[in-house]
């Protein structure tokens, strides 16, 4: 009988220090921000990590929430403005330097606190049905044959843009750069023949080949897309051009390490999912987990090299 009442007082005893470990935010729902519009692809990539944090049991339960406008400052200024309780999940990428390094935003990676990187995705050049080229060298030999003459639709200041400029140093071109507020305005013009070339994802590259409504032109990864298996990567056209978008969660500077530990651990769940890594590779992306030090390593090395980059390019401003 001591034994038991011994047994029950031990169990108490741990299921107290569990409860008084447990973290309790100020929120039934905590929201992840999004600064970019339904229906894209930063906005389904971060639905898919957000719908399986849920359903492993993520507490609080979680909401996308978009705020769109600036090529993703409207939602950056957002985020970094909120409080910093573990109620606000920043969704973002390199747009955050992109802007930064370019002068269009104050705000750096510096404001935020980082719990981890999640998903990469490979950068695909697309092109209007009726572009001059098909390929790297044919774009290469028209744009030197006509200098200026290439349009480029991107938004100025974020990565889109910090990727044809990547595109165009390796080629040794120059290339008139049209901005546009965001993956689809840059999709019509390209189907309306409006711009030459454009950065596309992978799904959305293959739903308009399919349809010959555009044409891909290169992929700047080491390996050739598995839905789109004739298009040839940068290097195998002799261009070293190597790009990806690599999107992750932070959290507004003054959180508290207990609530980046939270959420770490949330998202370290979800990024071991079997059905959730499917999901992933589905739309042409991959699952690149980085635990909270890891990817502030990342941040820094990132803006180190991007640095470089706007200073060799001359978009760099101080």
């Amino acid at each position: 009988m001591k034994r038991s009442v011994l047994s029950l007082a031990f169990a108490a005893m741990c299921l107290a220090a569990g409860s008084a470990h447990a973290l309790e935010l100020p929120c039934n729902t905590a929201r992840v921000l999004v600064p970019w519009a339904p229906g894209g692809e930063t906005d389904i990539l971060n639905r898919l990590i957000t719908d399986a944090a849920n359903r492993l049991g993520a507490q609080p339960q979680l909401q996308v929430v978009n705020i769109k406008g600036q090529g993703g400052m409207k939602g950056t200024k957002s985020a970094v403005s909120a409080k910093a309780d573990g109620c606000t999940v920043f969704a973002t990428f390199q747009h955050i330097l992109a802007s930064n390094l370019t002068g269009r935003m104050d705000t750096t990676y510096k404001d935020f606190v980082p719990v981890s990187m999640m998903v990469s995705t490979a950068s695909i050049i697309g092109a209007a049905k009726d572009a001059p080229f098909d390929d790297y060298k044919s774009m290469q030999s028209f744009a030197k044959a006509n200098p200026g003459k290439v349009l480029a639709g991107g938004t100025l200041g974020s990565t889109s843009h910090f990727s044809l400029l990547q595109v165009q140093d390796a080629l040794g071109i120059d290339m008139k750069i049209v901005s546009y507020d965001g993956t689809a305005d840059r999709i019509k013009a390209m189907l309306s023949n409006t711009i030459h070339i454009g950065q596309v994802s992978e799904a959305t590259a293959a739903k308009h080949v399919a349809s010959g409504k555009l044409k891909v032109i290169a992929i700047n990864a080491n390996e050739r897309s598995k839905v789109l298996p004739d298009l040839a990567t940068a290097k195998e056209q002799g261009f070293d051009v190597d790009i990806t978008t690599d999107r992750g969660w932070v959290l507004p500077k003054g959180v508290s390490q207990d609530v980046v530990d939270h959420y770490a651990t949330i998202l370290e769940k979800v990024a071991n999912d079997p059905a959730f890594r499917k999901s992933i590779t589905d739309k042409g992306s991959w699952v690149r987990y980085m635990p909270p030090a890891e990817y502030k390593k990342w941040w820094d090395d990132t803006n180190e090299r991007w640095t470089a980059i706007a200073k060799r390019l001359g978009v760099l401003k101080s």
